[in-house]
């Protein structure tokens, strides 16, 4: 395997950024893609900092994409750069065309922790035409709760959000984009995971009596742990097995 990191400027974000990559050995045109994101204190090379990714994908034919999005809570922002645009749409067409990949929906997965549960989440509602399965680790499900009642958010919400109202009626907001089309059985793979002693226990919950009335294809774990690295690195192992059981199938 290699692992390399890029540096490059982005037309959708006008200014530089970067992603760490991670290459399978085998690595070949038609090899699977997962966008790994990071959470709200983190970034482009914290998974591999502070898991044991790297061994745990060797037994794996992913190529990992680690990008850089700062605290833009994967939006394009109301006071900042576009970063949801560059996640989506720029970004995937820079990897196929640097790596040669062939690039189907059934080759795509996308999965994070926190506020990268958030924009994993985001992405295969928002887009199910673009991705396989998405996974949501300790995911920022219920974002406009989360805002609600913890006022230090404000500085960092109001930059990517606006205000509440704003949030509350936009397609930032998870529950706005629950649809028919997230019901039928070409939907992406949703799987949420989230630790019984986390502080976003309940917000996963509120999140989880939605998607299982709505989304086709919907599992949910639990497990003991908290909003921890510790936790993180032992269900990184569940999501890639339940991603290569899905490229498998």
């Amino acid at each position: 395997m290699t692992i390399a990191r890029m540096n490059f400027r982005s037309h959708s974000l006008d200014k530089a950024t970067s992603i760490t990559i991670y290459l399978p050995e085998n690595m070949t045109r038609h090899s699977p893609v997962i966008y790994l994101l990071h959470g709200y204190s983190d970034d482009c090379n914290t998974w591999l900092d502070r898991t044991s990714l790297a061994r745990f994908a060797e037994d794996y034919p992913f190529v990992i994409i680690m990008p850089q999005v700062e605290l833009s809570y994967y939006t394009d922002m109301v006071s900042g750069s576009d970063y949801w645009e560059y996640l989506t749409q720029e970004l995937p067409k820079k990897i196929h065309e640097w790596f040669g990949l062939a690039s189907p929906a059934n080759n795509t997965f996308v999965a994070g922790i926190s506020m990268g549960g958030y924009g994993a989440f985001k992405w295969g509602m928002s887009f199910p035409e673009q991705v396989r399965a998405v996974a949501s680790l300790s995911g920022a499900l219920d974002v406009l709760s989360l805002w609600k009642r913890d006022a230090s958010r404000n500085k960092v919400f109001g930059l990517a959000f606006g205000n509440k109202v704003r949030l509350s009626k936009s397609s930032d907001n998870l529950f706005q984009l629950f649809s028919t089309q997230l019901g039928e059985a070409s939907a992406p793979y949703f799987l949420q995971i989230c630790g019984t002693e986390d502080f976003l226990y309940q917000d996963n919950q509120t999140f989880r009596s939605k998607a299982a009335q709505t989304l086709a294809h919907y599992s949910y774990e639990e497990h003991a742990g908290g909003h921890t690295w510790d936790f993180w690195n032992q269900v990184i192992q569940r999501v890639l097995a339940y991603f290569s059981a899905l490229n498998q199938a």
